[in-house]
């Protein structure tokens, strides 16, 4: 395991603290785990960026009548009986 200092805004701090003393948890953890929640959503939307980037690079594009349907499912007013 790698150890390492941050340095945090007052105010960030004390919320960590107040976090880790309500899940009797250290600060340590709570910071650990909040770092290892970032890098996983990051990564994974890091990933989706570039593999939408090599579809758009190979020609790989939703169709007008895609794109319309799609829209169309989003923006439908439900209508009243």
């Amino acid at each position: 395991m790698s150890a390492f200092t941050i340095r945090l805004p007052d105010d960030v701090a004390k919320k960590l603290d107040a976090l880790a003393a309500k899940l009797d948890r250290s600060r340590s953890y709570v910071a650990a785990q909040a770092i290892g929640d970032f890098v996983t959503r990051e990564a994974w939307q890091l990933a989706d960026i570039e593999a939408g980037l090599r579809e758009a690079d190979q020609g790989d594009f939703a169709t007008d009548a895609e794109v319309a349907a799609t829209i169309a499912k989003y923006t439908q007013r439900k209508r009243r009986r």
